[in-house]
């Protein structure tokens, strides 16, 4: 997208510099041609339909225009203040990624698995700890969710059931 913009620019400097070795008869019936055709554009029951380009374009000449052309200019301040509301509305429209923490890698799990499995008098805090050393910061309630999560519960009694 930005790639394309800056060639429409490019194109547009180019257009510019070929003005330059015009003369001012060419200059004045290109003005007269597309003052002609700004009328035939405004007398359309529909509006034109312009492409981002072409409104990124039209938002930074703006600023440039002298006082008494933006007053006819077919981007006007309100349509400038719509496009700006249209983005706005849409950004925020768009659903976050994911609500929440991201979930624990299979590694991590398995690593705390591991070490409760091989040390059964460590307690959660611990592991927290041999966890923090080996460069993953986890806190000792995760530890503790993920242990209570993968153990199996405790067997019934042969009386209940």
């Amino acid at each position: 997208m930005g790639l394309r913009l800056l060639y429409l620019i490019f194109c547009r400097l180019l257009g510019w510099l070929t003005l330059l070795g015009r003369s001012s008869a060419a200059h004045k019936a290109e003005i007269l041609t597309l003052r002609h055709e700004v009328s035939v554009l405004r007398r359309q029951v529909e509006r034109p339909r312009m492409s981002w380009a072409d409104r990124a374009m039209l938002s930074a000449l703006a600023r440039h225009l002298p006082a008494a052309l933006r007053r006819h200019r077919m981007v006007t301040p309100g349509t400038l203040l719509t496009w700006h509301r249209h983005l706005v509305r849409w950004k925020w429209r768009q659903p976050p990624a994911r609500p929440g923490r991201p979930p624990l890698s299979e590694e991590i799990v398995a690593l705390i698995l591991r070490l409760a499995e091989e040390n059964p008098t460590w307690g959660y805090v611990r592991i927290q700890g041999e966890l923090r050393r080996l460069g993953h910061r986890l806190a000792a309630a995760t530890v503790r969710r993920v242990l209570r999560r993968s153990r199996p519960p405790p067997a019934l009694p042969a009386s209940a059931r």
